[in-house]
């Protein structure tokens, strides 16, 4: 009997980690370039009563084991990369990218970060910098005097100068991308950082060995799609509250069976 109250703690606790998952996902659902999770669990080792035996010259034997589950764990949280519906924003350092692959950018403490949140803006040097000042990688820096700047699909950025008539090269922008994009570290602030599981960020020109190309004045949205986390946190709640059902009735069956002593 006590097993069954444990097992059904494990339930519950499993179910909570589900629902703090579903509720990052919804308040997230605005965040640019977010990508939503999914809390996946795995089953305890079983308890052994009884092993399967081979069968005799005689015949008998057990077919089949008799064992008895101990409940359910964590075992990872999958992140979706699919893409998010993209919105036209109009504003020339909003870039979005259309397919596979991450911006680079360099932190504050000199490490990278890869997003795929793509609204930049320019500092007061004409640095190209996140929302939060840290520099895109590699670094572009727009001339105070621009009156405008393209940025096409492979990545290569012009501007437009008073006194010349061709546009000016700056440079161009890269896409990292992973083997194993599933194994990047949530770093916050829209952005992921390498681990061994992601392998090493792969840097390749917009459009080629796999990476999307940049959409210039768009940005993308979170792929997290609103009724489905919500069907999801209805289908949590019910199996937290049969896990829940499961210790009441354990404990009613305790209280039971100590009457009749």
């Amino acid at each position: 009997m006590l097993r069954s109250l444990y097992t059904a703690a494990t339930g519950m606790e499993a179910q909570q980690t589900k629902l703090d998952v579903i509720a990052n996902n919804l308040a997230n659902s605005s965040t640019t370039g977010f990508k939503r999770a999914r809390a996946d669990f795995e089953d305890l080792l079983s308890e052994t009563i009884r092993s399967a035996t081979a069968p005799t010259a005689q015949g008998g034997g057990r077919p089949e084991p008799l064992q008895i589950g101990l409940g359910v764990r964590n075992a990872t949280t999958t992140r979706s990369f699919a893409q998010g519906d993209m919105t036209s924003t109009q504003n020339p350092l909003d870039l979005a990218i259309e397919g596979g692959g991450f911006f680079r950018i360099q932190r504050a403490n000199g490490d990278f970060g890869y997003t795929r949140a793509g609204n930049f803006r320019v500092d007061a040097t004409g640095r190209l910098v996140t929302q939060t000042g840290e520099v895109v990688d590699p670094a572009i820096n727009v001339p105070q005097d621009a009156t405008s700047i393209t940025i096409r699909a492979d990545g290569t950025i012009l501007v437009a100068v008073p006194g010349k008539t061709e546009p000016t090269e700056l440079g161009s922008l890269h896409l990292a991308t992973f083997t194993n994009p599933g194994g990047l570290d949530a770093l916050g602030n829209n952005l992921f950082g390498t681990t061994a599981a992601s392998g090493e960020p792969i840097l390749v020109k917009p459009g080629e060995q796999g990476a999307g190309s940049i959409s210039q004045g768009y940005l993308e949205n979170a792929n997290v799609q609103a009724v489905q986390e919500m069907v999801d946190m209805i289908t949590t709640q019910r199996a937290y509250e049969m896990n829940s059902k499961t210790i009441q009735t354990a404990d009613q069956m305790l209280q039971r069976l100590t009457q009749l002593h």
